[in-house]
């Protein structure tokens, strides 16, 4: 029994260990800290976020202040907070390659002073348009004027690049972000005020609607599956060490039941692009002015803008205190019902059995089972704080439609 416990506890230990680290991985590459080394970082640094952006994208370049003191940047809106130059010829010896940045898709964005040992970003998104509307290697420098606290200013300097969307990029954006993100506009504009929320709302009923016969399919597939799991599992018992014998028997297995292991994900791969264009739809739709490039010609001059308000909140800036909460309940619900039937299967064989119930050793399917019950919910929670409430509204309520679809399914075991 000790050693039971504690392979259950090595379980869940690793588990949650490998899902930190994988959270830690992804944190940094959206959000990426400078060099912990502070005896290698100079005062002052410029960096772009990312090396590479995607036509179609906008740069964002990160202020980094090493110093003891807070760092103001001056405003000089119209105009962006940097010099941007194009090409890759030295700034000094060639000004002529200067960028004009006087005019802006959307209002400046503030930088607010970067306080001691932090860092700060320098959104380029309201020049999206105006600076970088050609495919190559550009140069930002940005004077900084000499702070209170210090006796000298810095020029700093950044390259970065912006490169042609690939073929598939481009098919994407064709067949699934611009239909998607024009439809949001269009019901948008059909409801009083332009309102975010409801166009989020219908649009992603919409879509959902629309795959819910190969959803349907995949999650009869998912509960035939689970169905056949103890079979499963004494298979892998009784050819363990023997995986030519173990996929045999498998095969049998499933060629008897008339399973076809394909039909729980093969829908899934499906729809996968659709929701990732939707996701998309609703975070570029956010800043409409922003998305030109995805705008079909009625729109691309719109006389109006959304309205973002949802019950006192501005869907344009992260929920902290309502949807994070609400989106892991809501997760960890759709996941408990998506094992319920297999879990209900299980403890009805426990019940007829005849033997001692003894505890066993979780198996890698109840692994993996339990980290999808509670520590996904946990994610999706997590990077609800960092995206617009617009993305998790819709999460929410592709999630509850989920949830109903996924009682359905399982009345019928």
């Amino acid at each position: 029994m000790p050693s039971s416990k504690t392979r259950r506890f090595a379980d869940f230990f690793l588990i949650f260990a490998l899902v930190y680290l994988g959270t830690q991985l992804i944190t940094r590459q959206f959000f990426p800290h400078a060099n912990s080394d502070a005896s290698l970082r100079p005062a002052l640094e410029l960096r772009a976020q990312d090396a590479t952006v995607k036509s179609g994208h906008h740069p964002v370049l990160l202020l980094i202040n090493n110093t003891d003191h807070p760092l103001s940047v001056e405003s000089r809106c119209p105009q962006a907070p940097v010099d941007l130059y194009f090409g890759e010829s030295d700034v000094a010896t060639h000004p002529d390659q200067a960028v004009a940045t006087t005019e802006v898709a959307v209002d400046c964005i503030v930088i607010e002073a970067v306080p001691p040992h932090k860092q700060g970003l320098i959104d380029l998104a309201p020049w999206k348009y105006s600076a970088f509307d050609r495919t190559g290697n550009y140069i930002a420098t940005l004077a900084i004027a000499p702070q209170p606290a210090a006796e000298t200013g810095a020029l700093l300097q950044v390259s970065f690049e912006i490169y042609p969307a690939g073929w598939m990029t481009r098919v994407f954006r064709a067949f699934v972000s611009k239909p998607l993100l024009n439809l949001l506009v269009f019901i948008a504009s059909l409801t009083p005020g332009y309102n975010l929320a409801v166009g989020i709302v219908v649009l992603t009923l919409i879509v959902k609607f629309l795959l819910f016969v190969p959803t349907q399919h995949g999650l009869e597939g998912q509960k035939k599956l689970q169905a056949l799991q103890p079979k499963l599992d004494e298979i892998r018992r009784k050819h363990k060490g023997d995986q030519l014998k173990t996929n045999e028997e498998t095969m049998k297995l499933w060629k008897e039941h008339k399973i076809n292991p394909f039909q729980s994900c093969l829908p899934i791969l499906i729809q996968f692009p659709i929701l990732i264009g939707l996701f998309y739809a609703v975070r570029d739709g956010s800043h409409l002015a922003l998305s030109e490039h995805l705008l079909y010609a009625p729109y691309q001059n719109l006389p109006w803008t959304f309205g973002t308000n949802f019950f006192g909140m501005d869907l344009l800036q992260p929920s902290v205190y309502l949807f994070p909460p609400l989106l892991v309940i809501l997760q960890f619900l759709q996941m408990k019902l998506t094992f319920a039937l297999a879990e209900r299967k299980k403890k009805a064989k426990e019940g007829t059995s005849e033997k001692p119930k003894e505890k066993k050793p979780m198996s890698q399917q109840e692994m993996q089972q339990k980290m999808m019950l509670y520590v996904l919910p946990l994610m999706i929670g997590f990077f609800a704080v960092k995206f617009p409430a617009a993305v998790s509204l819709y999460w929410g309520v592709s999630t509850l439609f989920a949830i109903g679809q996924q009682i359905v399914v399982n009345q019928r075991g």
